[in-house]
């Protein structure tokens, strides 16, 4: 039930409260301001673009349409907190032994850091206005980035993320849905103009145009959501990018006006703004859980992980990486005994590989990595012979 309160106090109250709890953006609209969304996410996922992201197809309805995730809702607070680096994450890729982690991921989950925050401004809306709230952070089916273009937080930029004129691409969105009727902020221009950065910074080529994703060529799909081997195409192409990829964001002329964070709990720390590759291929299970303790690096588990790092370490050109490498082909996944046999297909000479291979392919019995095996010694045998 609403409460005597105005629109204007309350509109008030949920900007300070935001501002108090660290959000550097907040606007509202309306759950029916997204109307082209549900035909363009049915799209994307009929044409596969998802890849393995099953949940997409399985959520579709509801991720589409706020009112069928929440009939009760008649207005969409959507907040954002901004988590922009205080260096360009490019410079990684100047310093192969080293891993470069997204930035978003260089400190605690975001998730946890906006929730909690989210939960107290919500209960204060309730406790002045009454009525009821629901509260998300990405992991619920919300299309959080065109609900905070028609609030007028941003825009789409052609890398389909959202885009601010005063944060440039590095924002975090969360919403609160309610069920008082708030007037709605008017939406966002699109300002990207005839500009293409982001499209032509992608190391992998995911945009099949502007404004459209391919997920299955993203790196931050590819190193994240990807359970499988690193398809051969991208492998080079990841460079040291073991946890995501921020390219086509830095790459964007908007961040010239954006700002590092001020939030501490977003802020990089120190060990992982540029982790040595060589330290990272000798965690095991119980050490990468504790290094990533509270990390959203965390989420993926240590197999995925030291697949990346694998990756990595074979894009690295440092023989020194040969040793660690050459320890995970007796690792217990074969995920990782996989990722292994290519990184030292890289790093060490043809003759030395393919003596590892003679004596590997007689004790291995996994069927994805025997073809591992098998595809580096196609490659290593034209540069034996060569030699």
């Amino acid at each position: 039930m609403r409460t005597s309160i105005s629109d204007t106090a309350l509109r008030q109250l949920i900007e300070r409260e935001a501002k108090r709890a660290g959000f550097a953006a907040v606007a509202v609209t309306r759950p029916d301001a997204i109307p082209l969304a549900p035909a363009r996410l049915a799209q994307f996922v009929e044409e596969g673009l998802h890849g393995s992201m099953g949940w997409m197809a399985e959520t579709l309805e509801r991720r589409a349409e706020p009112s069928v995730l929440w009939p009760e809702v008649r207005s969409i607070i959507v907040l954002a907190m901004n988590y922009g680096p205080d260096t360009d994450p490019r410079d990684l890729q100047a310093m192969p032994d080293r891993a470069a982690i997204s930035v978003y991921a260089r400190n605690r989950d975001y998730h946890d850091v906006m929730k909690g925050r989210l939960k107290e401004i919500a209960g204060k809306i309730v406790a002045r206005a009454g009525g009821d709230v629901k509260v998300f952070v990405d992991t619920a089916p919300v299309m959080e980035k065109p609900l905070a273009e028609a609030a007028g937080l941003g825009w789409q930029g052609k890398h389909t993320n959202l885009v601010s004129r005063e944060f440039g691409s590095w924002l975090f969105l969360g919403t609160i849905f309610t069920t008082a009727e708030l007037v709605p902020d008017e939406a966002e221009a699109d300002h990207c103009g005839s500009c293409r950065a982001c499209l032509d910074a992608c190391p992998t080529d995911a945009f099949p145009a502007p404004y459209r994703i391919d997920a299955r060529r993203c790196i931050s799909y590819l190193t994240i959501e990807n359970k499988g081997p690193i398809p051969i195409e991208f492998r080079e192409r990841i460079g040291n990018r073991i946890y995501g990829c921020d390219d086509c964001l830095a790459a964007c002329p908007w961040n010239k006006f954006a700002q590092s964070a001020s939030e501490a709990k977003l802020a990089a720390r120190d060990d992982l703004r540029q982790p040595r590759l060589a330290d990272l291929l000798q965690l095991d299970d119980a050490a990468f859980r504790s290094f990533f303790s509270g990390s959203p690096v965390k989420r993926i588990g240590r197999e995925r992980f030291i697949r990346n790092v694998l990756i990595a370490a074979g894009n690295s050109a440092d023989s020194a990486l040969g040793w660690p490498c050459r320890a995970l082909l007796s690792d217990a996944a074969p995920l990782v005994r996989g990722a292994a046999v290519w990184a030292l297909s890289r790093l060490v000479t043809p003759e030395a590989f393919s003596a590892l291979a003679l004596e590997a392919l007689k004790a291995e019995t996994e069927q994805d990595v025997i073809a591992e095996w098998q595809a580096a010694l196609t490659q290593a045998e034209p540069a034996r012979t060569q030699a």
